[in-house]
């Protein structure tokens, strides 16, 4: 019987396997480094996307930011307008209530009798100081101001003699009046028209 050595052909197998195996590693080395680098790429252009995006929205951020200022300062100008025009409003109200009390006074006074050296007005009240002859002068006064439209009631907090001039005896007196609230002339001026 012939004897046929295959060692060598094996061993040329073994070695065909082991380059295709050698070679399947390195294209696999090769294309897993391709995957890698294809990855890394990627991964850095969206990346920068992300940094160009945040970059814009920061810009957005601070456009956005400067106008809600403006818009708060804008709302801190406008609450102070009100406020203001508020003020106005009160004082346009209130601007007329003087002028009636001056003039009620001036009605009230019991003529060459008596006079008026003081008036404070409160939020409700009007404190009067004055001087009269008499006591009779200072009732006849406290009755005329209880029948005016603009008061409600009267006090007589004190009274005392005084002497003016050395010989001239007065007397010196202080009234609380409550207020009501006067009707406003422009209003009246213009019912009648």
């Amino acid at each position: 019987m012939i004897r046929i050595n295959l060692l060598p052909f094996r061993a040329a197998r073994r070695k065909e396997n082991i380059r295709q195996q050698v070679s399947m590693f390195f294209l696999s080395l090769v294309f897993f480094i391709l995957a890698l680098v294809y990855f890394t790429l990627q991964m850095n252009k969206r990346i920068e996307r992300i940094e160009t995006d945040i970059g814009n929205v920061k810009s957005q951020i601070t456009l956005y930011k400067e106008k809600a200022d403006r818009v708060t300062q804008i709302m801190k100008d406008l609450a102070l307008l009100e406020q203001k025009f508020e003020i106005v409003n009160t004082l346009e109200v209130k601007r007329w209530e003087p002028v009636a009390l001056m003039d009620a006074m001036t009605a009230l006074v019991v003529p060459s009798m008596m006079w008026l050296t003081n008036i404070k007005t409160g939020e409700n009240t009007v404190f009067l100081t004055g001087i009269a002859f008499d006591n009779k002068t200072v009732a006849d006064f406290m009755t005329r101001i209880e029948e005016s439209p603009l008061f409600s009631g009267v006090d007589l907090k004190n009274i005392k003699m005084q002497t003016i001039d050395k010989d001239i005896q007065m007397k010196a007196f202080e009234l609380l009046c409550n207020k009501k609230i006067p009707d406003n002339p422009e209003n009246e001026s213009d019912g009648k028209k």
